[in-house]
């Protein structure tokens, strides 16, 4: 088991920081700058992209008001069917749009979703470095689409919030092939099941002619 603490990961190996960058959904309430979710998009900027097409932009929010238009629309942990989300004091500050452009997509289409994970799994491991937590959030109202002028080009595909986390998170072995729902305990700290590693690796025999 794993217990994920607050405290900041400057020094971090790859390996301590990868433990470090889970999904969190309770915030602080601090404020984050321009210039750090802009340093956010230069290392979604410098991520792998199939063929090089790039098809991915991004917006920056972080003024309170568009924060507050965006959070009605916003679904929020699947699993945790009587939970609604944050409170008002604990809710992200900034959000970053993640939106597909159509006319990149010439180059390598299919590939475009691959792209977009490893861009903001970039995103989400720099905001670690700097004691940020997000949620990647693909369940959205499409009534979101009213709060801003999207041109017709573009499609948003998934919404990152960010916040200083508030709550603590727990990394522990999954019991079965089942035990794959996070889930709260009493105290509120978040607990997270992953399979454990043998249950990744597959032995694959070479076929014979």
């Amino acid at each position: 088991m794993i217990l994920l603490n607050s405290t900041p990961i400057k020094t971090m190996t790859i390996n301590k920081l990868v433990a470090q960058t889970r999904t969190c959904r309770r915030f602080t309430g601090s404020p984050i700058t321009t210039s750090t979710l802009m340093n956010l998009i230069e290392l979604a900027r410098l991520s792998g992209s199939a063929r090089n097409g790039q098809p991915w932009q991004y917006s920056i929010i972080n003024d309170q008001q568009s924060c507050c238009d965006i959070f009605p629309h916003l679904g929020w942990a699947g699993y945790l069917a009587d939970w609604k989300g944050p409170a008002p004091e604990e809710r992200p500050t900034a959000y970053i749009l993640c939106l597909l452009n159509h006319d990149r997509l010439n180059v390598a289409e299919k590939h475009a979703h691959f792209d977009l994970g490893i861009a903001s799994q970039n995103i989400l491991l720099g905001a670690c470095e700097q004691h940020i937590l997000g949620c990647r959030i693909g369940a959205f109202s499409p009534e979101i689409t009213r709060t801003f002028n999207i041109p017709d080009n573009l499609t948003l595909e998934l919404i990152i919030a960010l916040g200083e986390p508030k709550e603590k998170i727990v990394i522990e072995e999954a019991k079965d092939k089942n035990d794959i729902q996070y889930w709260r305990d009493t105290d509120q700290i978040h607990h997270v099941p992953k399979r454990p590693l043998k249950e990744l690796l597959v032995t694959l025999e070479r076929t014979t002619d």
